[in-house]
């Protein structure tokens, strides 16, 4: 989801086969790189757009509320009965008021026939038209009446779906043992209750079981490992142990940290997928700053040049998830660089919202490939069947950290070679309270 609604991706690849961002020169650091042309996908979700879309015609009952078409069909309705009824109405009239026999007398002397029919036509005409103007006067103030009276009908007739829609809303994955339990007659509505209610039964029964497999593949799985690593480091450091076996046991010692690092990387996958258990203010350039530091030792042994620009970027969140995000974007940037290569990070404010950007250099990479580095166990062309680097999982467990802070992450390729990340995250409500108060 996105920062600005539930309808945006939280990922947006690169759009067009020529889009790539230049690098930043020297003395930028502080400007955020971004694609000279304005991205399509930032509307369209993904696809290069490379053929005419049919534009589609917006229709007016689009944007009117379930509420308010019931009312204007019961309007409706109404409005066709009444004037079928005025329409009724004026011929039973007529053709009552032209039964009786109609004579006129004037001093002793009744007038003939045809004069008298034409008055009689013309009074019956005249009552005729009176009644029926009275009646659709009438008609119209029943008609609005009845119209507010069917706008009232349908919110009770929709207030079973507002609170489902209210419970669905509520609903996470530490809520999942509410119910809707609706009551009243067996109608359709009921049946659209219970029918929810049986699906939150099973998905309550599928995260209980996930928490627990989470739990016991916790513990199961880092177990034999770390009896195995502990078992080479000592087989390691035996004096007496001969170079064959120093061999395999360094060999066997990396495959044992390798596994170790996938199934680190995988609970972590499984954690940050789920609702966020810690929600605090955290300054993103706080983390970077910190995350830098921590891997400053394989900064430096890597001989990459690092620039970086951290200014303040408050973000409603899970600091701990927050920062193996920074952390493995950092990472990525290092293990798939280029010697004599640099990486640029910077955080702050991107288009009104807190962010962070990781620019490295590197191999060059095709924009259709893009999307795919944020699959799991998906690295770039030529590297799918080496994990010696890392186990596949950074930018996976990145979009997933992303996704569960509702932010959006965009990726492009970098003139050049290499990649620029940015991550946009929603503005801390701490931070939007203390700037209305001012």
């Amino acid at each position: 989801m996105s920062a600005e609604g539930q309808g945006r991706p939280d990922f947006v690849p690169a759009q067009a086969s020529t889009g790539e961002v230049p690098p930043t020169p020297p003395g930028e650091t502080g400007t955020w790189r971004r694609l000279s042309s304005p991205l399509q996908s930032a509307a369209s979700g993904g696809g290069p757009v490379s053929r005419p879309v049919r534009a589609e015609v917006p229709q007016i009952t689009d944007n009117i509320s379930l509420r308010m078409r019931l009312t204007l069909i019961y309007g409706m309705l109404f409005f066709a009965a009444g004037s079928l009824l005025v329409l009724l109405n004026y011929v039973i009239l007529t053709s009552v008021l032209d039964k009786p026999d109609f004579t006129i007398q004037i001093d002793g002397y009744t007038l003939e026939s045809e004069i008298a029919e034409e008055i009689k036509a013309s009074l019956i005409d005249g009552i005729a038209n009176q009644v029926t103007r009275f009646s659709i006067l009438a008609l119209v103030v029943v008609g609005v009446l009845a119209v507010g009276l069917g706008y009232v009908v349908a919110g009770r007739a929709l207030s079973p779906l507002h609170k489902i829609t209210r419970i669905a809303r509520r609903l996470s994955e530490r809520s999942l043992h509410e119910r809707i339990a609706l009551s009243g007659p067996d109608d359709e509505i009921r049946e659209l209750a219970d029918t929810f209610d049986a699906m939150l039964e099973r998905l309550d029964r599928a995260f209980d079981g996930q928490r627990r497999f989470v739990a016991n593949a916790s513990h199961e799985l880092r177990t034999p490992l770390a009896i195995n690593r502990t078992l080479l480091e000592v087989a390691l450091a035996d004096p007496e142990a001969s170079a064959d076996l120093r061999t395999i046991g360094r060999t066997l010692l990396e495959t044992n940290s390798r596994h170790e690092r996938l199934i680190d990387g995988l609970l972590f996958l499984a954690k940050s997928d789920r609702e966020l258990n810690v929600r605090a203010v955290v300054d993103l350039g706080e983390v970077s700053a910190t995350v830098l530091s921590q891997l400053s030792g394989d900064i430096e042994n890597s001989g990459l040049r690092i620039r970086t620009d951290l200014r303040e970027a408050p973000v409603t969140g899970d600091p701990v998830l927050l920062e193996r995000l920074v952390g493995n974007l950092v990472e990525n940037a290092l293990r798939y660089n280029v010697a004599g290569g640099e990486i640029t990070v910077r955080s702050g404010e991107n288009e009104g919202a807190p962010a962070v950007q990781v620019e490295n250099s590197g191999p060059v990479i095709p924009v259709y490939e893009i999307e795919g580095l944020f699959e799991p166990f998906r690295r770039g062309s030529g590297d799918r069947v080496r994990s010696k680097k890392s186990a596949g999982l950074g930018l996976s467990i990145v979009r997933s950290v992303v996704r569960a802070h509702q932010g959006v992450v965009t990726a492009w390729p970098r003139a050049g070679g290499g990649l620029v990340v940015t991550v946009r995250f929603p503005s801390s409500g701490r931070r939007a309270d203390s700037e209305g108060a001012v």
